[in-house]
């Protein structure tokens, strides 16, 4: 943890204070600026400012302080220079004006003696012209910091949708920290690391460091800590336990220490966290093999024990507003459905969700069609009930529409024969998918034109055209029930 007494802040340099023109601070003494940085600013009159400081300021003072007769007391100004140091100040800063009209020297001597800088502030620059441009300097460090962590983190979640996300991973972050990166197993040995590998002395205690923060899991044991860091050997070490609650630790060596770097290893650690509970869940490889299993030949319903019980059903979803759902909002979506198997495809999200989790109410952004429960061998006519489901809950307007699974009169017909007269009856226009297509809509929302343009996403005009072209192929009157209710029971069956 940091020390509690610095700002969670980006510290301002002593020389970029120094470089700043309209300023115009001269530095009379002490060690060079290069190496000195600036937490705050803090003005003060009294001649033992120990009490007020924190460490890490630039106090600021006009020499109200000193008597009149410093001159001849000894060792009066080094006692003043001594009380700042012990209490971690980190420079002074002494205005010429309006009580002096120079630096004493003996002031100079002192802080020489004591390596504290001492800046000389002209009569036309106010102290609190000096703390704002510190706290200008600190804003634009913070700016900085901000927009290198934000590119860290789009940098490691692109390295984690590549096929070898854990390497690539580690080479990111090591690239990132200019240091070496190390994912370590359960039984603490390297499984994967990158960048420039570091000394034994630093390896071993990087090694070491990875046990502080993996769980024993021994029964009373105290809760191992999330992170720990360590210096050894000039290197900055550090070690994240990874939230799987498997034991795998990241562990990071960097040369120096910059501010966001936490947050960057962070970033890290939680993606390695969801990448190795996955694998040591083994949830990733079972989808994996029934994807490779079905690509190969085998049928769904041999390889859906991979992926869980059954029976299944088809969710589609589609976002609220025109824009299409990007790969977070689609996961998110998986989330709440609990089901990992999400394919994005447009500006629709469908999801292979078991039946128990079947969405039982509309979800806040998304509106729904679900399909039938059934098994693996009915998957793509489940994926056909869920977007004829979505249409229509979208031209209705409703969050979520399922698929009737109740008997109806076409059950009574067999199948066969259903499916010959469907083909004869509708041949004139099944060349034409998307006058079919608009046909059933149009059907199934009781011919209602506006509705129909809405659920196919196209002007009302192109369904009125569709449809009169339908009539003309098919050579009968759509206004006529008895036909409607034979070419909808033809459709079914196609």
């Amino acid at each position: 943890m940091p020390d509690p007494a610095v700002p969670p802040t980006p510290p301002v340099p002593l020389s970029a204070l120094l470089a700043r023109e309209d300023l115009a601070l001269r530095q009379l003494a002490g060690p060079s600026a290069e190496g000195v940085v600036i937490h705050w600013v803090h003005a003060s009159e009294m001649a033992d400012p120990y009490p007020y400081l924190l460490g890490g300021e630039l106090l600021l003072s006009a020499g109200v302080h000193i008597p009149q007769t410093a001159g001849t007391v000894t060792g009066y100004f080094d006692d003043y220079v001594a009380r700042i140091t012990a209490a971690g100040g980190a420079a002074l800063g002494f205005g010429v004006a309006p009580v002096h009209d120079t630096v004493p020297e003996s002031l100079v001597e002192a802080c020489a003696a004591h390596g504290l800088p001492l800046l000389e502030v002209p009569p036309r620059t106010t102290f609190s012209g000096v703390a704002r441009a510190v706290w200008q300097l600190m804003a634009q460090a913070r700016l900085a910091e901000l927009r290198r962590v934000t590119e860290a983190q789009q940098s490691l979640a692109a390295a984690a949708s590549r096929p070898d996300p854990v390497p690539s991973v580690l080479r990111r972050l090591a690239q990132r920290l200019g240091g070496w990166a190390v994912l370590y197993a359960p039984e603490g040995a390297e499984i994967a690391r990158a960048g420039r590998e570091p000394g034994d002395e630093v390896r071993g205690a990087l090694t070491r460091l990875a046990d502080v923060v993996r769980p024993a899991g021994g029964p009373g044991e105290r809760p191992a800590p999330a992170s720990a860091t360590d210096t050894v050997a000039g290197s900055h070490l550090a070690s994240y336990a990874l939230g799987s609650g498997h034991g795998f630790v990241l562990g990071v060596a960097e040369p120096e220490r910059s501010a966001g770097d936490h947050t960057v290893a962070s970033v890290a650690a939680v993606l390695l966290s969801l990448l190795t509970g996955e694998q040591q869940s083994g949830t990733g490889a079972a989808r994996s093999s029934a994807l490779v299993r079905m690509l190969l030949g085998e049928p769904p319903e041999e390889v859906a024990a991979l992926l869980g019980a059954g029976p299944w059903v088809v969710v589609r979803a589609r976002p609220e507003g025109d824009g299409a759902p990007d790969p977070v909002a689609a996961s998110a979506l998986g989330a709440a459905l609990g089901s990992t198997l999400i394919d994005p495809a447009g500006d629709v999200v469908r999801v292979l969700v078991p039946a128990d989790r079947a969405p039982a109410a509309p979800l806040p952004g998304w509106t729904l069609g679900v399909s039938a429960a059934v098994e693996p061998h009915d998957w793509p006519a489940a994926d056909t009930q869920a977007a004829r489901a979505l249409a229509r809950a979208r031209a209705t307007r409703a969050p979520l529409l399922r698929h009737g699974a109740r008997a109806a009169l076409a059950d009574l017909v067999p199948p066969a024969e259903a499916a010959a007269h469907a083909r004869a009856l509708l041949a004139p226009v099944t060349a034409r998918p998307e006058l079919t297509e608009t046909l059933r809509t149009w059907l199934s929302l009781h011919g209602s034109w506006d509705r129909t343009a809405v659920a196919l996403s196209v002007h009302r005009n192109t369904v009125r055209q569709r449809i009169t072209r339908c009539a003309a192929l098919l050579a009968t009157d759509l206004d006529d029930p008895d036909v409607r209710m034979e070419l909808w029971f033809a459709l079914r069956h196609v």
